[in-house]
This record gives structure tokens, sequence and C-alpha cells, in this order.
């Protein structure tokens, strides 16, 4: 009896110090964020990918490529399929966003008022695709727990908007998967607390020299039945690409 006296402070002691030992391990909340964000993004990328869009009454799909990078905050979408929309554009640089209609060979400018209107149909916005607004600099991140989502283990994080940030959603929930950094899901809430949408994330796979959820799906969930998957066909990460992607002459071309 007086061995397994002698044996529980030791085992609570040992308890305690791998504890202590996990928690020093657990990343914070801002490191789960920006890592999740960088593997998704990288410092600049190039790619091609389908979009389908779902709706009660119609289904739609159409197929982009697009140039991206974080150094000057430029970013160009380009329609090529269907052939009745190929060659619309979508051009980013700083904060200023442009459109370009082919059929009508006309050149738009999106007030900031639009950023969060839906881009081209979809339930993603202008916001969403030319990555105008930043997480980290936008909201407060904390870190909730550990929990499983999408069928894997993941850290849930909790995002409020900083008071005077120039947002609409007034907390974001966000699972990234332990293993990887990656994202598996991610909820939109109002300032009501009500959900508006939330995005699912699947297909992990290599591309590009790193991993990433080639499919991505995103939920209106005001509107039963609407939904957009996108999904990526090619993508490259990290490399040069000309300033004159981003031009004017580029984008009427």
């Amino acid at each position: 009896m007086k061995k397994r006296l002698n044996f529980l402070p030791a085992l609570l002691l040992l308890l305690l110090l791998c504890g202590a030992t996990a928690a020093q391990n657990t990343p914070t909340a801002d490191e789960i964020l920006d890592r999740s964000e960088e593997q998704l993004k990288g410092k600049s990328s190039k790619g091609e990918y389908t979009m389908r869009v779902v709706t009660p009454d119609y289904t739609r799909s159409f197929t982009m490529q697009s140039w991206w990078v974080e150094e000057n905050d430029k970013a160009l979408i380009k329609i090529i399929a269907p052939k009745r929309e190929a060659g619309n554009k979508t051009l980013k640089i700083g904060n200023e966003i442009w459109m370009y209609l082919r059929n009508t060979e006309t050149t738009v400018k999106i007030p900031p008022s639009m950023m969060l209107q839906s881009w081209n149909g979809s339930d993603y916005t202008f916001d969403d695709l030319v990555r105008e607004s930043s997480l980290r600099d936008d909201y407060d991140v904390s870190l909730l727990g550990s929990e499983t989502a999408e069928g894997a283990q993941c850290w849930k994080l909790s995002l409020k908007p900083h008071d005077d940030a120039p947002v609409v959603w007034g907390v974001i929930e966000y699972w990234v998967r332990s293993a990887d950094f990656l994202p598996a899901k991610i909820l939109y809430y109002d300032e009501k607390n009500v959900l508006v949408r939330s995005q699912v994330f699947r297909d992990y796979a290599e591309a590009g020299g790193r991993k990433i959820p080639r499919t991505w799906i995103m939920r209106d969930e005001l509107k039963p039945g609407h939904s957009t998957e996108m999904s990526f066909n090619d993508v490259e990460f990290d490399i040069e690409i000309p300033d004159n992607i981003f031009s004017f002459q580029a984008l009427e071309r």
C-alpha cells in the first residue's frame, strides 16, 4: 500500500508534465490561421479551375484561369469556357477592381460596396476570389479547442472582427486540420449570429508542389439548394509572374 501511495504523486507529476509539453507544442491561434492561409495561397500562384454553380432551377459551369501575387497585391481572373463567356476578366490592383466584358468590349470599375456581391452568379464573392480582405488584419483570432470536422481532427478557431474592420461577418468559425494545417470547414455568421454560408474542403492531394484541398464547396445557408463547387485542374505556387499580366492592355486584349 505504501508503494502505491508513493506512486500516485509521481504519476500525477508525469501527467502534469505531459500536459505542459502538449500545451507548449500547440501553436497559437494566430499561427494556426497564418499557416492555413499560407498553405492555400503561397506568395504567388497561377492556376486553372472549374466552377460549378448549382441552384434549384439550373446548373452552370465555367472554366477559369487565375494569376495572383501577394507582394504587389494584384490578381487577374479570366474565363476561358464556355464560349459565350470566354474572355470576360476580373482585374485587381491594390484596392481597386475592374471587370472586362468581352461581348460589349467594356471595362467596368467595381465599387467597394460590391465587394461582397456574388461573382458571376456564384456563391463566391468578389472578395473571396481576388482576396481583398485579410483575416488576420480584420479579425481577432482565438483557439476554442480541438474537435473532429469533415472526418479529420482539427483545431477550431473563432474569428471576431475588429470594431473598425470593413467586413460583413459578425463571427467566422474556422476548422484547421491538425495533421497538415489545411482548412476543413468554415462557417460565416452575420452580426445577429445567423449562419449565412458554409464552406467545406475536400480531395486533399499534391498540386503545385504542395498539398491542398482540390475541391472547395460554398453553400448559401439562407437559400436551400444553392451551392458552388470549385475544382482545381492545375495550379503552381511561388512562381515569377510578369507584371504586365495585370495591365489594362492585357485586361482589354
